[in-house]
């Protein structure tokens, strides 16, 4: 009898043995098995997010091509795999690069920030004219201030090559950091019909800079950089005039009908308030470059850096030079096409031309509440 209560009872404690060494089994299982599972998921490369273009882009970096070009990316993206990483890669790093005509010389080429650092936006200021005005100098001597970064080469953008798309327009934009302003430049802008809705499409908060000049003396600088490319044009005179006898403007003529200012800003003033446009003076942007800077500064919301102490006269080119280039401590003057020397012009065509601008200048004075001085 005893000894079958000790059997019994031996049988309930091994089964209470057998429980608690299968529980304690289990317990050292369940980790081992969720380790395996996680070190499975990190093996398997995860899918790349972004849109069909980043997609492919990814997927012929990761097979050992380059199509942007950056020999970095390729092997990085190799050493990453090997480790076990896998990048989720922005827009902004597989963006295309722009056609050669479009790719800005290292002279004027924006400042890039270092790998990781800035990224590519849309401008949100842009100096759309006028041709012959000045528009070369304003940027160059923005490009000292150091909140700005600005392309060099002008894009076209909005006239010619709208139909690339935005993401294209912004992968030819420098870098920038937090609280800097990205800019370009295209004279051509201001006297495209088109322009003004297709800039107000991107932002309607986008800041525009015109640089305007007395438009006979723009008119005869126009003709001058086209008869140093065409030497056999006709007379300044005679693509003036429709008939000479009767005295008829030819307004078709793009050298004359760019002058008309009140004609283009009326377009404008369709899509933008004024006080979101500003108008440099070509004139004292020679006599008095510190002066319209500080106005241009202010425009941009940015601190007045650039000074008196940035300038130079050039006596020999007859207008201001920086002391100091952007990226460079050795003076800059713009190059060998800026400041060509006028052709003598009949001073009888200077008048009548004068005389035709005229109202149009008055209109544009009372536009855009100052006066220029260009009918004294």
């Amino acid at each position: 009898m005893a000894f079958s209560r000790v059997r019994k009872l031996d049988a309930r404690s091994r089964g209470i043995l057998f429980r608690k060494a299968v529980v304690m089994l289990c317990s050292l299982l369940a980790p081992l098995i969720l380790l395996h599972l996680l070190a499975e998921r990190c093996a398997s490369p995860s899918p790349v997010r972004g849109s069909p273009r980043t997609k492919r882009l990814v997927s012929e970096w990761s097979a050992g091509s380059d199509p942007a070009g950056r020999a970095v990316a390729g092997g990085a993206l190799a050493r990453a795999r090997a480790g076990g990483m896998v990048w989720h890669l922005p827009e902004e790093s597989l963006a295309p690069p722009a056609p050669p005509h479009l790719v800005a010389s290292p002279r004027f080429a924006g400042k890039v920030s270092p790998l990781g650092e800035g990224s590519q936006k849309l401008p949100q200021a842009l100096i759309i004219g006028v041709k012959k005005g000045g528009t070369r100098a304003l940027l160059e001597f923005l490009r000292v201030h150091p909140d700005i970064r600005a392309v060099g080469a002008e894009p076209h953008f909005f006239d010619r090559n709208y139909d690339y798309g935005l993401e294209w327009y912004r992968d030819l934009m420098p870098k920038t950091l937090e609280g800097q302003i990205t800019m370009e430049k295209t004279p051509s802008y201001f006297v495209t019909r088109e322009a003004p809705a297709r800039i107000s499409a991107m932002s309607r908060d986008t800041k525009l800079i015109v640089v305007v000049r007395d438009p006979v003396t723009r008119a005869i600088s126009d003709y001058t950089q086209t008869l140093s490319k065409k030497p056999d044009i006709p007379s300044f005179e005679s693509l003036t005039f429709k008939n000479r006898t009767t005295g008829l403007i030819d307004t078709s003529w793009s050298a004359i009908q760019i002058g008309i200012y009140a004609k283009h800003l009326d377009n404008w003033l369709q899509y933008f308030p004024m006080d979101q446009i500003l108008f440099v003076s070509g004139e004292r942007l020679i006599s008095d470059p510190a002066g319209e800077l500080g106005r241009v500064q202010d425009f941009l919301g940015l601190k007045r850096i650039i000074t008196d102490k940035h300038f130079y006269f050039n006596q020999t080119k007859g207008f201001p030079c920086l002391k100091k280039a952007e990226g460079s401590s050795k003076p800059h003057c713009l190059g060998k096409t800026k400041g060509r020397t006028h052709p003598n012009i009949d001073p009888e065509v200077v008048q009548r031309l004068r005389d035709f601008y005229r109202p149009f200048n008055m209109k544009f004075y009372q536009m855009t509440g100052r006066f220029f001085g260009w009918d004294n």
